[in-house]
């Protein structure tokens, strides 16, 4: 199988390309330059693996929540490439590509639950919960979400391990929301292409891809900026 990954909901641009159970990739933290780099890293990791466009089986996308350009980036990309080549999409949330950055080996390794959440602006986040299962993927035990940091609600757990941005921003604020301190926490984590083919691949294998038509962003929001009234109210 040949799979081309592209992620681009939050500050990181990355395309992974999964061949057989080789994956080539390439990521950057590169905030506003994600429309230049998408495609050319797209032709290195298939150059890099010695695979023809027209040799991929399928694009999976991070399809959000995200920042809506990166999300929406993401999404038009990915629509074109498989509508020119001809393939299905399999479209992977990129809260649970981002709960797989909690590590799974070694001393690192976490325990119980993942809370994924990314820094959404306008003083809210994207949540997401999940568990990791024996075949070290993730899988959500819970609803995603986009609100206010301090009225965040958690599926009943002792403890969490928390991934993101949303950290960094709110560890304060989440901090009271958590039943217990964090097992594990860290905010300078965001969406990898890699984990975005390693979630797709298994429903790739199960049918569960879409037509690139049927492959749509989730914003989990419509509103994009504050007001000017709500600026000066939120000051």
């Amino acid at each position: 199988m040949n799979l081309l990954a592209i992620e681009t909901s939050t500050e990181a641009c990355s395309v992974a390309l999964l061949c057989g159970e080789r994956i080539v990739a390439r990521s950057e933290i590169a905030p506003r330059r994600h429309a230049e780099l998408l495609l050319p890293m797209c032709d290195a990791v298939l150059a890099e693996a010695g695979v023809a466009r027209s040799a991929l089986d399928a694009i999976a996308v991070g399809r959000g929540p995200g920042a809506f350009t990166g999300v929406r980036l993401a999404i038009a990309a990915t629509q074109g490439i498989a509508l020119a080549l001809d393939v299905p999409v399999v479209p992977v949330s990129s809260l649970a590509a981002l709960a797989m950055q909690a590590p799974d080996v070694g001393v690192a390794a976490v325990d119980g639950p993942i809370l994924a959440v990314i820094d959404a602006r306008m003083g809210e986040i994207y949540a997401g919960t999940f568990k990791r299962n024996d075949d070290g993927l993730v899988e959500a035990i819970g609803a995603e979400s986009v609100g206010k940091a301090d009225v965040l609600e958690l599926p009943r757990a002792a403890t969490w391990n928390v991934v993101g941005s949303g950290w960094t921003t709110y560890a304060d604020v989440l901090r009271d929301r958590l039943p217990a301190p964090p097992r594990w926490a860290e905010g300078d984590r965001y969406p990898q292409a890699t984990d975005v083919a390693l979630l797709a691949a298994p429903l790739f294998r199960a049918g569960k891809s879409v037509s690139a038509e049927q492959a749509l962003p989730v914003y989990l929001r419509d509103k994009v900026a504050l007001t000017l009234e709500e600026q000066r109210a939120a000051r």
